[in-house]
């Protein structure tokens, strides 16, 4: 790709960019619209006074205001707002600003120069915009050059830099975990453990016998148990009742009493008249009835799990921590998660089940992984003008015209990938959901390790070797041999990840502020339906999505420091978008349904740490191919050195994300002495983790029609 190319690229996404911007500025400001630009303020009714609907000039300027508002935000105020987590997601966009700034120092003021005023590569262009970008790169300095060691010493400087920051903010989010622990009301899944396998005792069923283990071996600290039960018939049953009450409510909504009327004879055209709100209602009292017979028939069936509170959080630490019982594969304990975290659909299926199901998904990812490399060399073929004309001759002439080529090659390839990838996040959902995990948060941490390998692999790899040979693959057979073709194939992509970033990047972040598909759905509910949106459902970020994407950018930024550092300042116009934007989404969008108290840090550290090491064996293989073999042998130690640094940080930071220590369940536990709500806790702690499917359900009666909003209410 030459130059020009890229400027197309980035200039078609920077108009979309700025004209997102202008529109969400503007639209932000319209009556109605809080539903789609702030709903958790609606939802909390934090917003601003309800504006009326009169014109008037202003709500047509765009607006820097909510700039201003994300910029001012302080982490306190995140952590009231959006929990650990979304001061996770937060600071990975912080230490992603620090890192690419010391990069950029150095890559755009010392590599670049070197690298551009290399001549190893034959540049017959005159002027700038003509100039091939792998001008740029490493590849256009002399093999054997002195000035090499330059990109050698960047190398071991930029790594150094790295781990700092890494430690430094792999210490703090330590310091946040356990500063937030402090802080934390009681909360039932701290005193609490999920205990699996319970052996099965004649003459007792699995409550009797939960309850005789744990009085005999916890006497003192034990509290209750909530046995699982299977219920997915009772789950149906109440889907169907919910849709058939909402199918009433609409129909009263309508207010249209003709329409409620239909003759019960062939097709509705004969026959007498029947009222349908009557009929629909008959027909809910009748589920209801089922869901209660169902309700007391299944409640004796157990599944051989439950939920076993205890009295204290060191408890609970040293029931689930300490093997229960003499054969391992009984009396399993693990961490529950929080009450309304719970993913019930798996608790009643077998081992066997379970084991098949993951097997399932092993088999299921390695078919979508093959079958995404199909839109993979559609991509590189688009990127590629000869090899295009050799499949479609008869777009030769098409291809010949300036503005095509340099559209076609600098900006459809990366916007065609990322339509392809827009449907891997949801599969990669479904896939962990089956997999047997019992909470909604192992779902997505599960979903966002998923997703990012995916993206690594099906991204950079299979466009680094691609863009070479897909056969190359093979090479990955032989250790030995991955520096060299690494460093063959990685510089000659470095055109097609700039332009990743800019259509990829910099266009999703604008969509992400401007959300047009929920402002289409809620300009089209208030069109056809009549409503202005009351009942609506405050959306939670989606980390298994975005985290993965932004770790991916940080991958690209670290193997491309010194191979060709101009992709430098447009991931870091990238970052400072991010930081703005997901700030803003945090205060006003996105509201947690659940805490994983910064879990998905270690998962931070870890793709940085494998950024690191690719870097390094691309370097070996780098310094080799320039026929610098001493540069690439005093590279070997750098993979070394962080590989211990990396092992390091695991001893001293991540059992912190494992398991809170001693001195803090039993500091918080002394606190909670002093608490005069631990009574009422405890209380409420007995019935915290009872399947929803279970408690009493109660929907409107016809009594209740023309007096009372069809409401439904649930009995706790």
């Amino acid at each position: 790709m030459i130059l020009s190319a890229l400027l197309t690229s980035v200039g078609i996404n920077l108009g979309l960019c700025l004209l997102f911007f202008t529109l969400y500025s503007i639209l932000r400001k319209q009556p109605g619209n809080f539903y789609v630009y702030a709903p958790r303020l609606v939802d909390k009714e934090k917003s601003q006074p309800q504006e009326s609907d009169d014109f008037y000039l202003e709500r047509l300027l765009p607006s820097a205001g909510w700039v201003k508002n994300a910029w001012q935000l302080s982490e306190d105020e995140i952590l009231s707002i959006s929990g650990l987590d979304g001061l996770v997601l937060t600071r990975i966009f912080t230490f992603s600003l620090k890192v690419f700034t010391v990069a950029g120092v150095i890559g755009i003021s010392i590599l670049l120069p070197i690298n551009y005023f290399g001549n190893q590569l034959s540049d017959d262009f005159g002027h700038l915009p003509n100039k091939s970008l792998d001008s740029f790169s490493i590849s256009n300095v002399n093999d054997g050059s002195n000035r090499l060691w330059v990109h050698f010493s960047a190398a071991y400087i930029f790594t150094g830099v790295v781990c700092y920051l890494l430690y430094y903010e792999h210490n703090y989010m330590s310091a946040k975990r356990i500063a937030y622990f402090y802080s934390s009301k009681p909360q039932p899944h701290q005193f609490t453990i999920l205990v699996r396998s319970i052996p099965s005792s004649s003459g007792r069923n699995f409550s009797e016998t939960v309850e005789s283990f744990f009085t005999e071996y916890h006497p003192s600290t034990y509290l209750s148990h909530s046995m699982v039960h299977r219920t997915s018939k009772i789950q149906d049953l109440i889907n169907d009742a919910d849709k058939l009450y909402r199918k009433l409510g609409c129909m009263k909504s309508n207010n249209h009493s003709q329409q409620n009327f239909i003759r019960d004879g062939f097709l509705g055209l004969t026959g007498r008249k029947v009222n349908l709100l009557d009929r629909y209602e008959k027909k809910l009292e009748d589920l209801e009835d089922n869901l209660r017979k169902e309700q007391n028939l299944l409640a004796g069936e157990e599944v051989p799990a439950a939920f076993v509170s205890f009295k204290s959080r060191f408890g609970a630490a040293v029931a689930l921590h300490i093997q229960q019982g003499v054969n391992p594969t009984e009396w399993v304990t693990e961490r529950a998660p929080e009450p309304q975290d719970v993913h019930w659909a798996f608790f009643s299926a077998s081992f066997i089940k379970r084991w098949i199901f993951k097997l399932v998904v092993l088999v299921a990812s390695f078919a979508l992984i093959v079958l995404f490399l199909i839109p993979v060399v559609i991509v590189q073929g688009l990127a590629n003008l000869d090899q295009l004309e050799k499949w479609f001759p008869f777009l030769k002439g098409i291809l010949s015209l300036t503005v095509v080529s340099q559209v076609i090659t600098g900006y459809l390839p990366s916007l065609i990938l990322q339509l392809f990838l827009s449907f891997v996040p949801p599969i990669m959902l479904t896939f962990s959901a089956i997999q047997g995990y019992i909470s909604r948060s192992q779902i997505e941490r599960s979903s966002c390790s998923k997703m990012l390998w995916f993206i690594i692999w099906n991204i950079f790899f299979a466009n680094v070797l691609s863009g070479s040979a897909l056969y190359l693959v093979n090479v990955f057979l032989e250790p030995k041999n991955i520096p060299r073709v690494l460093a063959e194939a990685v510089p000659g992509q470095a055109s097609f990840f700039i332009s990743y970033v800019v259509t990829s990047g910099w266009t999703n972040l604008s969509s992400e502020l401007f959300r047009l598909i929920p402002l289409v759905c809620s300009f089209w509910k208030r069109l056809f339906s009549g409503k202005d949106g009351d009942e609506f459902e405050v959306p939670s970020i989606p980390y298994y999505n975005d985290i993965p994407t932004i770790l991916f950018f940080g991958l690209l930024g670290i193997t491309y420091f010194f191979l060709s550092p101009l992709i430098l300042p447009f991931l870091l116009v990238y970052f400072c978008l991010g930081y703005i934007i997901f700030r803003n989404q945090l205060l006003n969008v996105y509201a947690p349904k659940y805490e994983t108290a910064g879990m998905f840090w270690p998962i931070v550290h870890n793709s940085t740490i494998f950024s690191l090491i690719l870097m390094h064996i691309i370097a070996i293989g780098i310094f080799g191919l320039k026929k610098l073999p001493l540069a690439s042998s005093l590279i070997i130690p750098l993979p070394v050195l962080t590989l211990i640094f990396n092992a390091y940080c695991q001893k001293r930071f991540l059992p912190l994300f494992k398991a809170y220590p001693t001195e803090c369940l039993i500091k918080k536990d002394r606190k909670d002495l002093n608490e005069a709500g631990m009574t009422e806790f405890y209380d409420k702690l007995v019935t915290a983790y009872q399947d929803p499917a279970l408690r009493p359900v109660h929907y409107a009666r016809s009594s209740d029609r023309d007096t009372s909003p069809l409401l439904h209410s649930t009995e706790v």
